[in-house]
Formats: C-alpha cells, sequence, structure tokens
C-alpha cells in the first residue's frame, strides 16, 4: 500500500475507531513504518500527550515523534548525543514546515465541547508523514512502507 494512503487509514482507524489521541496515533503509526515493537507501558505514556492533556502545549505530533526518535535510536544503537541533535533538529524543521511547536497555535479553537471530533486529522497525515521523511533522512532508518 502506497505510504500516503497507508497513513490516510491508520490515522482515521486510529481517531475514529480507537478514539486514540495525536500523540498516541503517532507512535503507533511510526512504530508500523519503521517496524519497532512498542511497549504497552510507552503508550500508556503517552494518554495525556496531546497539548498536555488538551491543555494547548507542545503538539502530540511532535512529541510523540521525538519520544519514537529516541526509542528507534536505541534499538538501532544510534549515539545519545546524536539522537538528541536529530530531536533539536526535527524540533526546528517541524516548527518551520508547520508554523509552530504549540498546540495552541496549531489547533487554534482550542479542545471546546462545540468543536468537531478530531479536528486535527488533516495536519495529523501531514505531520506523520513528515516524521517519517526526517526519521529516514536524518536517522537513516529504513520506513518498510
Amino acid at each position: 500500500m502506497k505510504k500516503e494512503k497507508f497513513i490516510e487509514n491508520r490515522v482515521h482507524e486510529y481517531y475514529w475507531t480507537d478514539d486514540l489521541n495525536c500523540a498516541t496515533t503517532t507512535l503507533r503509526i511510526l512504530s508500523e513504518a519503521f517496524a519497532i515493537k512498542l511497549t504497552s507501558q510507552i503508550i500508556d505514556a503517552a494518554i495525556g500527550m496531546h497539548g498536555a492533556g488538551e491543555f494547548g502545549a507542545q503538539c502530540g505530533l511532535v512529541e510523540g515523534t521525538l519520544m519514537f526518535m529516541g526509542i528507534a535510536g536505541r534499538a538501532k544503537g544510534i549515539q545519545d548525543e546524536n539522537i538528541v541533535k536529530s530531536c533539536q533538529d526535527f524540533a526546528g524543521q517541524f516548527e518551520k514546515r508547520f508554523g509552530s511547536l504549540q498546540c495552541s497555535v496549531l489547533r487554534p479553537q482550542g479542545f471546546t465541547p462545540d468543536n468537531p471530533p478530531h479536528l486535527c486529522e488533516g495536519i495529523t497525515r501531514e505531520g506523520i508523514s513528515f516524521s517519517i521523511e526526517f526519521i529516514s533522512n536524518i536517522l537513516g532508518i529504513q520506513c518498510i512502507l
């Protein structure tokens, strides 16, 4: 299946069927794309990582990718200082591409009952695609999609 279609299908399923947040969705899709198993504790840790529990802080797309880069980097034997530098580079490139790292900027409507569910589905697809390309190019980890 083509990468973009895979991402579209998985984001939709994780949002609408499983009702997952953006950070958990990002972690799960990245783990599938790079064939790196996640433990249940990692998934559990991401439960409130969508703008710091809807507070509007750092975007879960960023948080999920940064967590995954640490997990994948260690799994592939990448030195810690290279993982840290790659995380810094990712944050800078994400901010340049999307305009911010902050959920409150990327989702200016906030989290109110009046908003439709899964308002960030489109940016999630774009963000995960961006993350896959970054991880492939910068960390040199092979995507299997």
